[in-house]
């Protein structure tokens, strides 16, 4: 690690001896400082653009150049005549101080457009070719190297600190719902700008009168010559790992005309390359995005999903993709657009997982399991939109989507207490969403907001488990594994083995709509009355039975479950909720500051019927507080203080009183009269992006509070592994309290990163009916040192390092757990025509200052084009080539500390050839 530090200390310290600084200051014809105005030197000798800079409020600007080098230096501003005039650098620093004249002609526009970033209002306009030294081959790559946008771990594009929430090319949805298949498939010699639009609205009626500043969006302005015509390229190769034979095929192709555009995405491969996880088709087809969240309600719907693990190259060792996706849109006319999707994904994957779990209550044996999975998921989703513009008064929206998806999951389990385990799920679930939305303006000061979102869930996942048993020596006390269990849940205990069976309907049918009035006091101030209603309606069915060794079906008869005497084994449970609402927000813009404080005062009524006859009601009225607080100090300065107070209401799954196997070792039983719980958020956010001094801020500190928190009280059977449990509403405040901060700073061609947080959660648990107090307390530090040349070699240093610490009233002493991560990334175009990239990243996992686990991961390619515009290029691309054969993660929840070890994808080298149109 210190070799590293030295290196980086070492590139900071080389580049700016290079170099000598150009410093002033730039005012109008009457002495008046102009702020956001473009400086650039060009390179008289190279022909392009060798350092550029913005002037802050006072004026100021700052340029980087080389020694003894001859510059044009150009300063434009719209609305000024441009100024442009050549110096000879020196050995020392440069003073000019520059006075511009104004020009109603608008000269210096054709040299702001070549300015590698510039800002236009709430818009940061990035030149991508001013980023690129020709190793890049898709979005994400340039992406990555702008300043102030991330690619965080989970691939999801970041900027300033927020999550953008959708990729538009040339204004219109690129798959609408997840950005990485942007990332991940448009090539990025197709793109010219890349424009950051903050403060997003995708209602221009309501950006005037709404607090938009956590919404960010992308638009990618296409290259010209990609425009009309056939664009994109196609990948196909092959080669040989130690198991089996590799494969790939994937046709990325895209038209876009003025009128419509189609895109399609295809993907077949062995090699670990997933594009769209299944994680990703749950959340990206049949998301539900309740809008009543924002007026203070929060209603969890039921989820009956399978124990689906997540797949790619880091934890599964083996991984076969398929997709076929095709994205369209269509204008008519200037006020009509049509657009959609159609996609279907299919996932196979083999993982192993191996466990070491320590559980925090004193009396439960120590577990270890070897767990193999195989794995199979098909998903098919589809959306169609239709946005109408009547005129700038009239908007009107209606989305459609759908997710329909077969899902089968088999483990196999060696367990330490349990023996061996095998267990089966599958499920054909299927989601529709239907949103309808209204806007007009009745006139400049009367805006209303129509919005009725839908939705009707329906999943029917089925389980088995079967699990060894000798029923000559049940009643063994020095190792109850299962038996224990077995009499508590009313088994047949004759049999060699339990097999037990679990089939469960869960549908849930959801009504939301609101209506917004935006009354327009003056330039200044507005206020929003707002009414809306959220109807919902969760059905749970159920059934867990035995299937004897005979194979007939056996019904339990539990004696006890988590302290519930006799509970039943079945569950028909109905949940219907609803809420009416009204409220009012008063906004108002004095000076820099934006305050917006308001109510929403909520009637709720929730009732739940299980076997026919009401069993529990609850209806009661509540107003609920908010306020916000926005200081604009400059156009990329802001700090934001929110308070809001919200309510959240269960799902149909926690009150379904009849037993549930949540998993071969765990069974639950809900809580019908469980109550609502009360969150207190406190959020503070600041954001710098000052182009001035090529740095970028982003800080956040959060502090929530949850009062009657839904919980659990966990029961484990003695000696053994197996517990049940109940829900409960915990009499215990609940606690967390996080902060981070990240800072980024350009010195030359060295991009530098750094960032840290602290979060601190306090829960409580009842296990074994006995209150457990749990603390869990983390922080981390990440630093990055990277070059951004586009004539040389680049090469990024990272290092990561993460600290976790749990405190359990039962346990006797505090887990402490360290995990540090080096890592290298290496990327260069030489000859005009090889690219040669590699990752190297090392990770050490800690407990309690013994080293538990070690391992590095190495991936590189180098690829052939005989030059950027060549047709093929052929590429040898090497994952995992230090055959590394596992992973190793810490979990510390409140019930155990685990340390997992995952195995992995193992060495692939493989051949590739990319055909570009």
């Amino acid at each position: 690690m210190k070799k590293i530090l030295l290196i980086a200390i070492f590139l900071v310290s080389w580049v700016s001896t290079a170099q000598i600084n150009l410093t002033g200051i730039v005012k109008d014809s009457i002495g008046a400082p102009l702020e956001m105005g473009n400086v650039i030197a060009l390179d008289t000798v190279a022909k392009r653009i060798a350092s550029y800079g913005f002037t802050d409020a006072n004026g100021n600007f700052k340029l980087e150049l080389a020694r003894n080098t001859t510059y044009n230096i150009k300063i434009s501003y719209v609305g000024f005549k441009e100024i442009s005039e050549f110096i000879r650098t020196g050995d020392k620093d440069i003073t000019k101080n520059y006075t511009m004249v104004e020009d109603n002609m608008l000269d210096g526009i054709n040299i702001v457009s070549k300015m590698p970033v510039r800002i236009k209002g709430d818009t940061i306009i990035y030149d991508a070719d001013s980023f690129k030294n020709g190793s890049e081959r898709k979005l994400k790559d340039v992406l990555e190297k702008l300043p102030g946008v991330e690619i965080n771990d989970a691939g999801q594009i970041e900027v300033e600190g927020k999550a953008v929430e959708k990729i538009m090319v040339d204004g219109k949805e690129f798959f609408s719902g997840d950005t990485r298949l942007a990332t991940e498939n448009i090539p990025s010699n197709a793109v010219d700008k890349i424009q950051v639009l903050r403060n997003y609205s995708n209602v221009s009626q309501l950006s005037g009168v709404q607090n938009n500043q956590d919404r960010v969006a992308i638009n990618i302005k296409l290259k010209e010559g990609k425009k009309n015509f056939w664009f994109g390229d196609v990948s196909f190769g092959g080669g040989q790992s130690q198991d089996e034979t590799l494969y790939l095929f994937q046709p990325k192709l895209f038209y876009y005309t003025p009128k419509y555009t189609i895109n399609i995405i295809g993907d077949v491969n062995n090699l670990g390359d997933v594009v769209l996880s299944r994680r990703d088709a749950r959340s990206f087809g049949g998301s539900f995005q309740s809008q009543s969240p924002s007026n203070g309600t929060n209603i969890n719907l039921a989820d009956a999903g399978i124990g689906f693990l997540n797949a790619s190259a880091r934890n599964a060792n083996k991984i076969e993709t398929k997709l076929t996706a095709l994205n369209f849109s269509y204008s008519p006319n200037p006020k009509l657009d049509l657009s959609g999707y159609l996609i279907w994904s299919g996932n196979s994957n083999g993982q192993r997982n191996i466990s070491d779990i320590d559980y925090v209550d004193p009396d439960t044996p120590d577990e270890f399991r070897d767990t193999r999975t195989e794995q199979t998921s098909n998903t098919g989703l589809f959306r169609f939109s239709t946005v109408y513009k009547k005129n700038f008064s009239n908007q009107l929206n209606y989305n459609v989507s759908g997710r329909f998806s077969n899902e089968f999951s088999n483990q196999g389990i060696e367990s330490r207490v349990l023996s061996d385990i095998t267990q089966t799920e599958n499920t054909t679930p299927f989601t529709i969403n239907q949103d309808f939305s209204y806007f007009y303006t009745a006139n400049e000061n009367n805006i209303f907001a129509l919005e009725v979102k839908h939705l009707y869930q329906d999943e029917d996942p089925f389980y088995i488990a079967s699990l060894e048993n000798d029923p000559l020596n049940n009643d063994d006390t020095t190792n109850d594994g299962f038996d224990d269990a077995a009499e508590s849940l009313g088994l047949d205990r004759s049999n060699m083995f339990y097999t037990l069976e679990q089939d469960r309907r869960v549908k849930s049918n959801q009504l939301d709509a609101k209506l917004d009035y935006y009354y327009i006091l003056n330039q200044k101030s507005n206020l929003n009355f707002v009414a809306g209603t959220i109807l919902s309606k969760q059905n749970f069915d159920s059934r867990f039975f035995q299937i004897l060794d005979n194979g007939s079906q056996f019904d339990p008869n539990p004696t006890d479950i988590a302290g519930y005497a006799n509970p039943a084994t079945t569950n028909d449970t109905e949940y219907n909720f609803t809420d009416l609402y009204a409220g009012l927000r008063y906004r108002l813009k004095e000076g820099i500051f934006t305050f917006t404080p308001g109510f929403t005062a909520h009637s709720y009524n929730s009732n739940n019927t299980q076997f026919g006859s009401e069993t529990f009601k609850d209806t009661f009225f509540k107003i609920l507080p908010e306020f916000e607080a926005i200081a604009q100090f400059k156009r990329s300065e802001s700090l934001t203080f929110t308070y809001k107070q919200e309510v959240n209401f269960t799902d149909v799954n926690q009150i379904a009183r009849g037993i549930v196997a949540s998993n071969y070792d765990s069974y639950f039983a809900g809580n019908p009269a469980l109550t609502n719980a009360t969150f207190h958020n406190v959020n503070l956010r600041y954001s710098s992006f000052n182009l001035f001094n090529n740095s970028n801020v982003f800080s956040r500190i959060g502090y929530t509070k949850t009062i009657d928190q839904v919980n659990r009280n966990t029961v484990f059977e003695d000696n053994s592994v197996v517990s049940s449990s109940n829900s409960i509403n915990s009499p215990f405040d609940n606690e967390n309290f996080n902060a981070s901060l990240f800072a980024g700073k350009r010195i030359g061609k060295i991009q530098t990163r750094i960032g840290g947080s602290y979060s601190y959660n306090k829960s409580f648990q009842f296990i074994n009916e006995d209150e457990n107090t749990n603390i869990n307390k983390g922080y981390s530090f990440n630093t990055r040192f990277g070059t951004n040349f586009t004539k040389a070699p680049n090469v990024t240093l990272s290092y990561n390092v993460s600290f976790s610490n749990q405190e359990n009233s039962s346990r006797a002493q505090e887990v402490k757990s360290v995990n540090h991560r080096p890592s290298i990334d290496f990327d260069a175009y030489i000859w005009n025509s090889v690219t040669v990239t590699s990752d190297f990243s090392f990770n050490e996992q800690r407990q309690n200052g013994v080293s538990t686990n070690t391992f590095s991961i190495w991936n590189a390619k180098i690829a052939y084009r005989k030059d950027k515009d060549a047709k093929w290029e052929y590429e040898l691309v090497g994952n995992n080539l230090l055959a590394t054969g596992s992973e190793a993660s810490v979990n510390q929840s409140v019930l155990a500390f685990t340390l997992n070890e995952r195995f992995i994808l193992p060495r692939f080298v493989s051949l590739r050839l990319r055909y570009q149109l």
